[in-house]
Parts: structure tokens; sequence; C-alpha cells
């Protein structure tokens, strides 16, 4: 008769929502693998007695069903005896914890956010604080996420992370630099800044912004090329952050800086501590301090109170701004924000039109900016190869959401995780054709 034990079987771990759940998921496994666990990170078929992880996301709607939805099939498959056990975490479960155990109790145990040891002893293993920043990557081994801190200390209404992922509490500088000397020496190239709010760093242990510092000492890292700044807050924008990515040539002419909205009276509600006016000087400063930097925002369509004639203010103005990288929510209604308190008064239909006529425009203003790529000589990274080409990225383009690079298969070989040099010989909305330049 077999003997179950957790050293025996497989754990297999799942990972849903953003970036900060797969450094998460990253973490655990490397805590796991060096307990001596067999650990693999969304195998496709189950062994037996696998014991499965699912790291949940909590933010929205779509999100929360989603991994409602992952719990219950892999309830289904505990149920049919396909795996032994299910354990839950992150953001889902730290939130909502009470009602996923009383709605799906063979679930083996739920836990939350910074639950990470409790969880390592369920999976019979032990927290070893001498491992931190040691991780089992599941991107590509050529790129990694960098977390920089945890948590968020901004009062934005509609906005459930602080509930989920607690106060911002920055990461000491030494101990990042050491993790990206570890990724490094892994292979990683590129390293993707990530937090809830990465200005902010460096304003609880320093007592002032720190990220221009921090990524001063990250350039000094042997074998990383480029670093990519994710997760920008506007409010409070350290422009010396600009001067280091134009002076650096390893950080990434590229920011992400989720501006939400552009109407006054919404952004006030939102508590987002700007007005439209002060986000069109920044981004104006910005494109002056960084000629030919690409921008990714993310905004909300049909928060509590936008009328039509907000709508279309907020349209004309990203049809002015010509963000080169653009992402649109519908808003969702979260219990337990301040904006919670609002009648929820636009429709998901309207809600939905209104994000699909933001991204109509933002396919064109796209089209029309890559359009004016074609000629040019740039240096792309190779992600993998796709059918008969192999497909990369610029510095001005983050994995899996921006842009890609298409070169055909040729007299020559090009190597994922290795750069090429490559003319733009044509375009379109949202990918570039290339050709190797030899």
């Amino acid at each position: 008769m077999r003997t179950k034990s957790y050293k025996k079987n497989r754990i297999n771990v799942v990972t849903l929502g953003c970036s900060k759940n797969t450094y998460d998921s990253e973490v655990l496994m490397g805590q796991l693998k060096a307990a001596g666990k067999d650990v693999v990170h969304e195998a496709s078929g189950a062994e037996e007695g696998e014991v499965v992880v699912i790291n949940t996301c909590g933010f929205i709607d779509n999100a929360k069903q989603e991994s409602i939805d992952t719990i219950l099939a892999y309830v289904e498959k505990k149920q049919r005896g396909e795996v032994e056990k299910v354990f839950v975490t992150g953001c889902l479960s730290e939130r909502y914890k009470p009602d996923l155990e009383r709605e799906i109790p063979d679930v083996n145990q739920y836990f939350g956010t910074r639950d990470l040891p409790l969880l390592l002893k369920a999976l019979g293993a032990d927290y070893r604080q001498q491992l931190v920043g040691e991780r089992l990557l599941s991107t590509p081994r050529h790129y990694a996420y960098l977390k920089i801190s945890e948590g968020c200390d901004r009062p934005c209404s509609f906005c459930a992370i602080p509930l989920m992922r607690g106060g911002h509490v920055s990461k000491p500088m030494e101990q990042l630099v050491e993790e990206a000397r570890k990724l490094a020496a892994k292979g990683v190239v590129e390293l993707i800044l990530i937090a809830q709010d990465l200005t902010y760093y460096g304003l609880d242990l320093y007592k002032e912004r720190k990220l221009a510092a921090l990524l001063r000492e990250l350039v000094q890292v042997e074998g990383i090329e480029w670093i990519r700044l994710h997760y920008l807050f506007p409010t409070g924008f350290p422009e010396d952050v600009l001067d280091v990515i134009r002076e650096e040539p390893k950080v990434c002419t590229y920011v992400d800086i989720p501006l939400q909205h552009a109407v006054d009276s919404v952004l006030k509600s939102m508590k987002r501590g700007t007005t439209k006016e002060k986000t069109t000087r920044l981004l104006d400063r910005m494109r002056s301090a960084v000629p030919g930097m690409a921008i990714r925002t993310t905004l909300i369509v049909g928060y509590p109170g936008e009328t039509e004639s907000d709508f279309n203010e907020l349209l004309a103005w990203v049809k002015e701004m010509r963000f080169d990288r653009l992402g649109v929510f519908p808003y969702s209604h979260e219990e337990n924000t301040t904006a919670y308190v609002l009648v929820d008064d636009v429709p998901a239909e309207e809600k939905q039109r209104r994000a699909d006529a933001i991204m109509e425009a933002q396919m064109e203003i796209s089209a029309e900016m890559n359009a004016l790529r074609v000629g040019q000589t740039l240096r792309v990274l190779v992600d993998r190869v796709e059918g008969e080409h192999y497909v990369g990225r610029t510095e001005f383009d983050s994995p899996d959401v921006d842009n890609e690079v298409w070169i055909p298969f040729g007299d020559y070989s090009l190597t994922p995780g290795r750069f090429a040099t490559v003319k733009i010989v044509d375009a379109t909305e949202y990918d570039l054709h290339a050709e190797l330049v030899p």
C-alpha cells in the first residue's frame, strides 16, 4: 500500500493575477525546492497524490471569478481522486478567507498574502530566512520580476490592494542588489521592477524617495542589460528618476504609469491627489526630459458618477496625449473600498462600450506610432521562437502586454535571451516586422 507523504508528492503551484503574484509564487517554489520538494509550476497533467497550491487574485470582479473557478476546478479533481490536497493562498484568500472557508470547504486550507511560513509548514517545509532572494523562475530564464516593495499607502477610493497587501514596506537596497546579482548569475538579462507603487520606494526605510538611487545601484550589476519600470504612481513622482532613465543605457526608455482618469471631478472622487492639468504637465516633463520615451498607462471607465461628458473628455485627452501603450478596465465596485458607498450607476454594458471606444482610439494611435518605426534600426531582445519566426521586443515594450517584433527565419540563428540588431520593415497596430541587420 502506498504511503502518502508531502516529501514524495509533487507540488503544483498555479498562479493567477499580476506579476506580483508571479513573484510570490517563485519565492514559494524556491523555498520548496530548497526543502527537497518536487515542485512544478502550472503542470498540465496531475500526478498521483499531487498537491496543488493556487495563488489567487482578488483585485476586480473578473479576476476574482477566475480565481474561484480555478479553485472549484481543482476541488473537483480532488473529489475525483486526481489530486490529493488543494491549498489556496494569495489576495482572494487574504480578502475573503471566512467566506471561502464557508462556501468551498473542500479546500484543505486557506492562507493570506503574508502567511508564507504557515503555508510552507502545511506543505512539510520550513521557511528559511537565508533563502531571501532565491526563487524558482516561472518566466523565460532571460527576464525576471524584481519586487522592490510590498503593500501601498495610497488612498485610492476604488482600490482594494491595501486590504489585501497591507501598507507600504520597502525592501532594503542591499537586499535588492543581491537578488539582482543572483538573477544575473542564472542568465537573467532584463529586470522588471514591480511594486504596488515604485515611486514610494524608500520613504519608510530612508525617509526619502530612493528609486533613483536604487536604479544607480542596479545598473552596476554585471549581466543585467535592461531594467524596466512598472507601476509608477503619478502623484509625487520623483523626477530624478527621469535623469537616471536618460543617463543610464541599461534603464529602458519606458515607464508604466497608471493614471486612471483625466477629469478633475472623477480624479477627486478617486482620491488620486492630482488634476488633469498636473497630469498633463507631468507627461510633458517626462517626454521633454527623456526624448523618445515610451509611456504605458491604464485607465478606468464607468467609475460612479462618470457622465457621458466626463467620458468624452477622457477620450479626447487620450487622443491628445497619444500614449505609446494603454490598457483600460471597466470599473469594478469593490466592497470595503471608500468608493463602495457610491452608487455604481454606470451599467455594465455602458462601461464596456466606453472601454471599447478608448481601445479603438488607442489602436489607431498605436498603428500610427508603429508606422513611424519603419526604417529604424533597433536592438531587440529575442523572447521565443514561434512558427517560422523569432519573436522579440525592443526596450519600449514589456513582455505579455506590449508590442512584439517578428523576425523571419533566415540563414542565421538567433537564441532566446540574446540580443539582436534589426531593421523594422513593416508595422501593424501591435506588432513590428523586421529583418536582421548583418
